[in-house]
């Protein structure tokens, strides 16, 4: 057997594995997941008339705003469905799996290949159940072509497998599952200090550098030119640029930590 073929078996047994305990364990995902529900909800029905005429300048529209923060809250569901990514690898390098697991005659790299895999399929279905619930409470988005809705679909996945390999790393650098979801925890916080809810330019002058220069900005306005039919510009090649700087930086800083001789 070919040593890809090896790589293969071996992250598809262990993406089995990781899909079996989310099935058995699934209040950790569901959890994560009502964070960005109810974060919707709050903002469209509470806040929702009062920030739709701050935006706008004129009559309050709450439907425009649903259809303005639903990307930004779709990019908030990746943030906070990949914590249960790290609090997952910190749980096994803690309980003593991981080691067994060295023992054993496996490719060592499929341990964490099945935890990102899982991640991104985790959050694949956590982006389908908020994009319903946004859909039942009046998102639409009626002007996207088959092309933008498949491009929109391949930049929330490439988001969630950067985000992941950052999470996992997170999750090895922890020495508990607790710590692993603190530390992890700035995947939530950063969309909040982004344009999901609000442009950046309305910010205060020194607080735009803060909201412009971060990953989750040009994601979310490239998401808005896609769905929405808004000006992408220079957005577009930032967020993929962020994507794959992410995605090299959490797998390399990932490696470096699991590769590490066990204390």
């Amino acid at each position: 057997m070919s040593a890809l073929s090896l790589v293969v078996r071996d992250s598809n047994t262990m993406l089995r594995r990781n899909l079996l305990h989310a099935r058995r364990y699934p209040s950790l995902t569901l959890n994560l997941l009502l964070t960005p529900v109810m974060m919707l909800m709050l903002f469209v029905y509470i806040f929702g008339d009062v920030m739709s005429a701050g935006i706008g300048g004129g009559g309050a529209d709450r439907s425009e705003y649903i259809a303005y923060i639903v990307p930004g809250i779709l990019l908030m569901t990746i943030g906070s469905t990949v914590i249960g990514a790290a609090v997952s690898v910190s749980t096994d390098m803690s309980e003593g799996i991981i080691a067994r697991f060295r023992t054993m005659a496996i490719h060592r790299g499929s341990v964490l290949i099945g935890h990102v895999i899982g991640s991104v399929l985790q959050v694949l279905v956590s982006l389908v159940l908020v994009g319903a619930v946004a859909a039942a409470i009046g998102f639409r988005s009626t002007d996207a072509t088959v092309l933008e809705w498949l491009a929109a679909f391949g930049l929330l996945a490439l988001f969630a497998l950067a985000l992941t390999w950052i999470a996992v790393g997170m999750g090895l650098a922890s020495p508990n599952a607790e710590a692993a979801s603190n530390t992890a925890m700035p995947l939530i916080l950063l969309p909040l200090i982004s344009s999901a809810f609000i442009p950046a330019d309305t910010m205060p002058g020194w607080f735009q550098p803060i909201a412009e220069y971060q990953p989750f900005t040009p994601a979310i306005e490239t998401l808005r030119g896609l769905l929405l039919g808004t000006e992408i510009g220079h957005n577009g090649w930032l967020a993929i640029a962020w994507c794959v700087g992410l995605s090299v930086l959490g797998y390399f800083w990932s490696k470096s930590l699991f590769e590490r001789d066990p204390k």
